[in-house]
Parts: structure tokens; C-alpha cells; sequence
């Protein structure tokens, strides 16, 4: 009898827990859903010298070519990233 009183408390807990996360869940998922692409145009930002150098210098480019690919990048990660965190254009 004190395993099924145990289970019984364990699922009375998750249903209690789910209760009460159920609201936040979906917004943990899709942070967990863009955390890579959040984190690299988190650190193109504060990385941006190096990353134009190793554009220019693996294509050789040039200085603006690469700087504007890197922005470019830079842009569509974290605006794709947000669209998603607001729900914009996702089924």
C-alpha cells in the first residue's frame, strides 16, 4: 500500500506542477528553440571585428563585403529569433 500512496502523491504533484507551469511552458520551449541562434548574433555583436576578418580573409572580399555579410547575418538571426519569441509567422 505505501508505493501506491507514493504514486498517488507523485502524480498528484505533477498535476499540480503542470497546473501551475503550463501558462510559461511554451515560452521556455521556443527560448530553447532559438538559443543557439540567439547566443550567435549575441556574439557576432560583440565579436564583429574578428568576425569581418575571418570573412574577408577566408573570401577575400574586401573590408565592406564582409562587413556587410556579417551584419547581414547578424540581422536576419536576431530578427528570425524574435519574430519567433512573438509568436510572429509561426504555426
Amino acid at each position: 500500500m505505501g508505493q501506491n500512496d507514493l504514486m498517488g502523491t507523485a502524480e498528484d504533484f505533477a498535476d499540480q506542477f503542470l497546473r501551475v507551469t503550463k501558462q510559461y511552458l511554451p515560452h521556455v520551449a521556443r527560448l530553447c528553440l532559438i538559443s543557439t541562434f540567439l547566443e550567435d548574433g549575441i556574439r557576432m555583436w560583440f565579436q564583429w571585428s574578428e568576425q569581418r576578418d575571418y570573412i574577408d580573409t577566408t573570401w577575400n572580399c574586401g573590408y565592406l563585403l564582409a562587413s556587410s555579410f556579417v551584419f547581414l547575418n547578424l540581422l536576419e538571426q536576431l530578427t528570425g529569433c524574435v519574430l519567433v519569441l512573438s509568436r510572429n509567422f509561426v504555426q
